[in-house]
């Protein structure tokens, strides 16, 4: 099967890797797993091996006729679905049980499919995504915080579990791929609002990058309720966005307009 370019493609090549990520995911005989881009099938088959069922989401047809038939014993017993699907125009909600995401995704979608799949009402109840390895260490790994960083932390707890070298997918991708796990997944916010108001701070704070969080957080409203959001958080006058850690930005996303109530954590 030739890659599609256009779908960010490259298809897992060893089998080993893909039951390290079903190993690092906890899949067993009850799960549910929700698993996007399936590609050749390579993940699913050892998705098949440990999980009670796998809804596998492929935008490519003819991928979808290949594993039609590839799995056509496995979708007649009722362990396999195979959705031909745009994974953007997909809603969590339709899933109707609780279920763990299982996928090697495409690097152009990550934070778009974290996004979605970390701020519905219907969340999964852990994720393991083989992404890319600077994206990965970015979100789970480095010491500076951004806003990616901080829309994950803030639904659950991420952490990098191992490199993938381009050499394991076919066509070769031209970085390294790592997978990233998010455990503890859970929706803090009361309401749509809530969250709203919560991510309209943080995209305010690093708005620009080379300027003090204060300055940024002032165009929210003013310098003065700025710089007292900051005092009462604790925050250092001259600190910088990628300073800041997440329980830090709940406490300061209750003092601009439209932050009725911080989150809490579990």
């Amino acid at each position: 099967m030739r890659a599609k370019k256009s779908l960010g493609q490259h298809f897992l090549l060893h089998k080993q890797i893909a039951q390290r990520m079903v190993g690092v995911a906890r899949v067993g005989a009850r799960d549910t797993v929700v698993e996007i881009g399936p590609g050749t099938g390579k993940l699913t088959d050892a998705l098949l091996e440990k999980a009670k069922k796998v809804i596998a989401l492929e935008a490519d047809k003819n991928l979808v006729t290949l594993l039609e038939k590839k799995y056509t014993h496995h979708i007649s017993g009722g362990c396999l679905e195979v959705h031909h699907q745009d994974i953007r125009l997909f809603d969590p909600a339709t899933i109707t049980v609780p279920y763990v995401l299982v996928a090697n995704i495409p690097y152009y979608l990550t934070s778009s499919i974290l996004r979605q799949f970390l701020e519905t009402n219907h969340q999964p109840e852990r994720m393991v995504l083989l992404v890319q390895k600077e994206v990965a260490k970015r979100i789970a790994q480095d010491k500076k915080e951004s806003i990616l960083s901080v829309s994950v932390k803030i639904f659950g707890d991420p952490v990098y579990e191992f490199v993938v070298p381009r050499g394991a997918f076919f066509p070769a991708p031209s970085v390294d791929s790592a997978v990233l796990s998010i455990q503890n997944i859970y929706n803090p916010f009361e309401t749509q609002v809530v969250a709203t108001s919560f991510f309209s701070v943080v995209r305010a704070g690093f708005s620009h990058k080379r300027k003090k969080l204060v300055n940024n957080l002032s165009a929210l409203s003013d310098a003065h309720t700025a710089q007292q959001a900051l005092i009462s958080s604790h925050i250092a006058p001259d600190a910088r966005a990628e300073d800041i850690p997440v329980e830090k930005w709940r406490l300061l996303a209750q003092h601009f307009p439209g932050q009725s109530s911080t989150p809490q954590k579990k």
